[in-house]
Formats: C-alpha cells, sequence, structure tokens
C-alpha cells in the first residue's frame, strides 16, 4: 500500500482553503512555472515535454478567460491581452520558440505583479 504524499496533501490543502484572490495568484504563478519549464524543455530538445506545458499555460489562460465579468470594461481589456497571449502560445508552441515563451512570461509576471499589488492593496494576505 502506497503512502499518501505529504507534499502533494499541502498543494491540495492550500488550494481548497485558499481565498479567490489566492487562487487567481497561484494561476499566475503555475503559468509562469509552466512557461519557464516549457521554455528549458525547448532548451533541452525535449518538444513533447515543451508542448505539454504550453499547453498548461494555454488551459490557465483560457480559465481567466471563462471567469471574465464582462459587463466591467477592464474584462474586455484583459480579454485582448488573454487573446494575444493565447495566439502568441499557438506560435511558439507550433514553432518551438523560446523567445516568444519569454515574451508571454514577461507579461504574465507583470499581470502577476499588479494582481500582488491589488491584494497588497486590499489587504489580501499574500502566501
Amino acid at each position: 500500500m502506497a503512502l499518501p504524499n505529504p507534499y502533494a496533501q499541502y498543494n491540495n490543502s492550500k488550494i481548497l482553503t485558499a481565498s479567490p484572490a489566492e487562487l487567481t495568484l497561484m494561476l499566475y504563478e503555475g503559468a509562469i512555472k509552466f512557461c519557464n519549464m516549457a521554455i528549458i524543455a525547448i532548451e533541452k530538445k525535449d518538444m513533447e515535454k515543451a508542448n505539454h506545458n504550453i499547453i498548461r499555460v494555454q488551459k490557465i489562460i483560457e480559465e481567466f478567460r471563462a471567469t471574465l465579468d464582462m459587463k466591467y470594461p477592464v474584462a474586455q481589456d484583459f480579454d485582448r491581452v488573454y487573446v494575444y497571449l493565447q495566439q502568441r502560445l499557438i506560435e511558439a508552441n507550433i514553432s518551438k520558440d523560446k523567445e516568444i515563451l519569454e515574451e508571454i512570461n514577461t507579461h504574465i509576471r507583470s499581470m502577476r505583479d499588479t494582481w500582488k499589488e491589488v491584494m497588497r492593496r486590499n489587504k489580501i494576505p499574500v502566501s
């Protein structure tokens, strides 16, 4: 009988107890991590792993788009950014171009940092 992985249990607990703001931050962090993993995979010529991680970033961006409340004008601005990122991710995946992924990561980091600032100004704890 396999013992439960304590790290997996901790991560699961962290997700289940996170606020919506913290979950958003976790998604940004995940997108950055997977983008970095795709870059490394391209450098190592592991195109299957690069593809897998680019798709993971795409799924996170899709989730962000799906949760936008379009009654707010700023949501339309975010949607345009997310559409752009999706297009660039497709290009990066087709060409396995790490420079495109680095550009995408720059945008995602900027959005993450802005989100952290929003959390800070609203006194939402950032872990």
